[in-house]
């Protein structure tokens, strides 16, 4: 059985080893920073995952099925992720970076099929291995193993979290500060940051300090504007979600326990969402066992 979403919102082990997830990302976006930032926004995070969806969902020997840039900004306007012209705009960012490129084999002169590079789907095996990495961690169970020993089923398992993903409200609007944040370019790996310093979670605390952080290094770092990343700081701060020691926004910082009850919700409905996927997927090779919670969960590294 795949975790329920309620049993992941109310355990501190289980958003414990999220504060290690999220560091693992922040490492991720060091390695590849332009490939990372297709990650770091909601918009952009959803798009990217629709296509890979579009292109692992194909069907041999059907040429209208696959990923076609008239198909891929049909799927986004139609599940109301982007406009028609940021889409399409996406498609050939994609193709320019080369982190998609048109396929060797074209069905006909009209329809040019696109598929993911190397360089994209290894940092999406990435990606989805760090989250089946906390899940094991948290059970015991061995998906990273059983993925693993069925390379071949990673395109159907990445095609049902997308789709899930698209489909499911709480994922994608999951509370004010954190929209703030993941619908910025490079938002979401900033507010994974911010939660990454967290060094002990009571998840009574009415506050969580994590230290001093600056905002110029924060947007060199992550290639943000320092104009966008005060907008978003001062934002934050009337919601009273961030807390700045002295102001203008120096010394130690604050989370308010509201914000981290988004992030938490969110990555409990998002991992959740991915556990079940993976029960769809692998449910015939996959231990069937009823998921308990350690008390601690190994971290992720």
């Amino acid at each position: 059985m795949a975790f329920a979403v309620e049993a992941l919102a109310s355990s501190p082990a289980f958003f414990t080893a999220v504060l290690s997830y999220a560091r693992g990302m922040v490492a991720m976006y060091k390695e590849s920073p332009r490939l990372a930032s297709i990650f770091a926004s909601q918009q952009r995070w959803l798009m990217a995952q629709s296509g890979l969806a579009l292109h692992h969902d194909r069907t041999p020997g059907d040429p209208s099925s696959g990923l076609y840039t008239g198909r891929f900004v049909d799927y986004v306007v139609a599940n109301e992720i982007a406009s028609r012209n940021t889409a399409a705009s996406f498609v050939q960012e994609m193709v320019a970076y080369r982190f998609a490129r048109y396929a060797a084999v074209q069905p006909n002169k009209r329809n040019r099929p696109l598929e993911p590079t190397e360089t994209a789907l290894d940092y999406v095996w990435k990606w989805l291995g760090a989250h089946l990495a906390i899940l094991d961690a948290l059970d015991g169970r061995l998906r990273i193993a059983t993925l693993s020993d069925e390379p071949g089923r990673f395109g159907r398992l990445q095609a049902e979290i997308a789709h899930a993903l698209v489909g499911n409200d709480r994922v994608r609007r999951p509370g004010p500060t954190f929209d703030l944040f993941t619908w910025v370019n490079s938002g979401g790996v900033v507010m994974d940051d911010l939660f990454s310093r967290i060094a002990t979670f009571d998840p009574q605390a009415e506050r969580l300090s994590i230290g001093p952080v600056s905002p110029g290094d924060l947007s060199e770092r992550f290639m943000i504007s320092k104009t966008h990343l005060k907008r978003i700081f001062d934002k934050a701060a009337q919601l009273g979600s961030l807390e700045w020691e002295r102001s203008p926004a120096r010394g130690k910082v604050w989370l308010s326990q509201a914000f981290a009850r988004e992030y938490w919700d969110y990555q409990a409905e998002k991992f959740a969402l991915i556990d079940r996927a993976f029960e769809t997927v692998f449910q015939a090779t996959a231990d069937r066992v009823t998921p308990v919670l350690y008390e601690r969960a190994p971290a992720f590294t």
